[in-house]
């Protein structure tokens, strides 16, 4: 399946700030069954973008705004194809002995090491009694497991969190995001020593007749990939109980959020600001559906600590 997909970030200052620089990660990955066929970035006030590769091989855009602006829009337009890939079987994988050697063989300690946003506490560790989470059956019926319990616990309900919120605060209200369910999945299976990572991107959503998604439709998305073995890394997404599902798009991999947020800013002056998102994704051969209204919609005020304050804006992935 070929995706188009189009990104649109907008923000507004009130009153003018005097300079914006942003980092921005909207270009899907080209590897394995996935392949980035075409890209544009269009940023306005019209900026020189520069490009670079991070540590994880992500595609990061860069720009600085320079002078007096009242708003800045970041619009990405990218064709995608996606092939069908077979749903892993437990028949395929191998065993827990299997995966100490995988991970013994190779270098994968930024995937097993607790990060910003998925680390141990009190509260996960309830969590983690609660859904049985130990060395069991196998490493895919474990994982396949943990995928669903975090469906069946959490209620999903969009912008119950904020960009920044730490774990426990889905954990105490049992509420949250597709970037809250990523982080707890990520910490539980961090502790049985199965290297996992975060993954940013998008989600094709199918008519609500055929296949109804939880996460918010217009957002863009994360979930998380574990190593399994004989398998390699599998895609589970806990928000919608998917495994390995064919309708991802991986736009950037990571430790968790903060290593991949779709846009990073900072602007010169003290503003009321407005970030506002709104994605669409579709077959490339359906029409070119019109720009949709903002999923999500986030006001802050400004800071008078000093005059030349700097603040950072990042959207949370819903």
């Amino acid at each position: 399946m070929i995706y188009s997909v189009r990104h649109t970030t907008s923000l507004v200052y009130e009153p003018a700030v005097r300079e914006s620089v942003m980092e921005v990660r909207m270009q899907p990955r080209s590897e394995g069954s996935q392949h980035c066929l075409s890209f544009r970035l269009d940023v306005n006030p019209t900026a020189n973008i520069t490009q670079y590769r991070d540590f994880s091989g992500n595609t990061v855009h860069h720009f600085d705004i320079a002078g007096s602006h009242t708003e800045v829009k970041v619009t990405a337009h990218s064709m995608v194809e996606v092939q069908t890939v077979p749903a892993p079987l437990i028949s395929e994988a191998g065993d827990w002995a299997d995966l100490d050697a995988m991970v013994a063989a190779d270098d994968y300690w930024e995937m097993l090491l607790p990060s910003e946003f998925a680390r141990a506490s009190a509260a996960l560790g309830n969590l983690a009694a609660e859904l049985r989470c130990e060395r069991r059956s196998s490493p895919l019926e474990l994982l396949e497991e943990l995928n669903q319990g975090i469906y069946k616990v959490f209620a999903y309900v969009p912008s119950s969190t904020k960009v920044d919120s730490p774990i426990d605060e889905a954990l105490r209200t049992r509420q949250g995001v597709c970037q809250d369910f990523a982080h707890i999945m990520i910490a539980l299976v961090r502790s049985l020593h199965v290297p996992c990572r975060y993954v940013s991107g998008y989600l094709f959503h199918r008519d609500a007749a055929e296949e109804k998604d939880r996460s918010l439709e217009g957002a863009s998305h994360a979930w998380v990939e574990a190593l399994v073995p004989r398998l390699g890394w599998v895609a589970f997404d806990p928000t919608n109980n998917l495994v390995g599902a064919d309708r991802h798009i991986r736009v950037a991999i990571g430790r968790d959020y903060a290593d991949v947020p779709p846009t990073r800013g900072v602007y010169k002056g003290e503003a009321h600001s407005k970030l506002s998102v709104a994605v669409t994704v579709s077959p490339s051969d359906a029409p070119l559906p019109e720009e949709s209204a903002p999923s999500i919609v986030i006001q802050s005020r400004p800071s008078f600590a000093r005059a030349n304050s700097r603040t950072e804006q990042e959207q949370q992935q819903q």
